[in-house]
């Protein structure tokens, strides 16, 4: 049986790998027009869109960080306090 929280963070995880695919085609999308429009091309517009797609990773960093700190505390940990012994 799957859990709500593994649910979430496999959907977590496939919205991750999405965001990074989607990056990868703008950089390529980026690429061909630069070439074939030279001087012509909106750099600018496409720093914008970089620029939101950084947001987004800090969404993603930040959802999971409140995700782990959730799945400790309904376990009876307490963030923070998780550390490997020497």
């Amino acid at each position: 049986m799957k859990t709500a929280e593994g649910e979430a963070r496999r959907a977590l995880a496939r919205l991750r790998r999405s965001v990074l695919k989607s990056e990868r085609e703008l950089e390529a999308l980026r690429d061909a027009l630069e070439h074939a429009e030279g001087e012509d091309f909106p750099a600018d517009e496409y720093e914008r869109v970089q620029g939101r797609f950084e947001s987004v990773h800090d969404w993603l960093n930040a959802e999971e960080m409140r995700l782990r700190a959730k799945l400790l505390r309904a376990g009876g940990l307490e963030p923070g306090r998780i550390g490997r012994s020497p």
